[in-house]
């Protein structure tokens, strides 16, 4: 990987540690919403999608409903406009700890000093992305990033081809980091190479399914390879 030129993390799951907190969120607005709440496990598959994929497949009973009547929102997608509402606001004020993973400032810092570029690619909303960019001081690292309100939702590489051509480099000059299977399909779209962690949502074996470069079990590890 002697070519690398950009370095483009995941954020939920992969530097921060935000996994419970989104569990957390997701019950409370299926409660506000009075639907069925779903399991930690059915919502740990759609962490890395952008909001209204995840919440449609979370409740696609929701997403299916309401045929429309030529113009507006039909009743199903009103009802998913509604859950994410109620994620947001519990998001926001869930008590659920949500502190970056042990040792991630510590790398973020080393590789930029090194001349490593860091971007990010996330399922969070631009909103969103730049709140925590904000409350984890770690902005002025970040070269670029995207949300998923800016392109497709992941797998689709769009924000993934984005970034590429706002930096002007090849996938191949750049290695994208990330927990989730959804994370590794969207790398794999456009032959980017790809690095899974396995303190995230998704374990070993279904990440090296998507043939990652390597799945590494800690920060010092994923330190050592670029």
């Amino acid at each position: 990987m002697q070519d690398i030129r950009l370095a483009i993390f995941d954020w939920d799951g992969t530097l921060m540690d935000s996994v419970g907190r989104i569990v957390a969120s997701v019950q409370g607005a299926a409660r506000d919403c009075e639907l069925a709440v779903p399991s930690p496990a059915q919502i740990r598959q759609i962490i890395g999608l952008s909001l209204d994929v995840a919440m449609s497949r979370l409740f696609p009973l929701c997403s299916g409903s309401g045929s429309g009547s030529g113009s507006g929102a039909t009743s199903g997608e009103r009802q998913i406009a509604a859950i994410i509402d109620r994620y947001r606001h519990h998001y926001l004020h869930d008590a659920t700890p949500s502190p970056l993973f042990f040792g991630a400032g510590e790398l973020l810092h080393d590789w930029q000093s090194r001349g490593l570029q860091l971007a990010v690619a996330t399922g969070k909303s631009r909103r969103g992305l730049d709140r925590v960019l904000d409350e984890t001081g770690l902005r002025p690292l970040f070269v670029t990033s995207r949300g998923a309100d800016e392109a497709r939702s992941k797998p689709d590489p769009l924000m993934l081809e984005q970034i590429l051509d706002e930096m002007g480099l090849s996938p191949r000059q750049a290695v994208m980091i990330g927990d989730s299977v959804h994370d590794m399909a969207m790398d794999k779209a456009i032959a980017m190479p790809r690095i899974g962690v396995t303190w995230g949502v998704d374990s070993r074996d279904a990440l090296s399914r998507h043939g990652p470069v390597a799945v590494v079990d800690s920060m010092t590890a994923l330190r050592t390879l670029l």
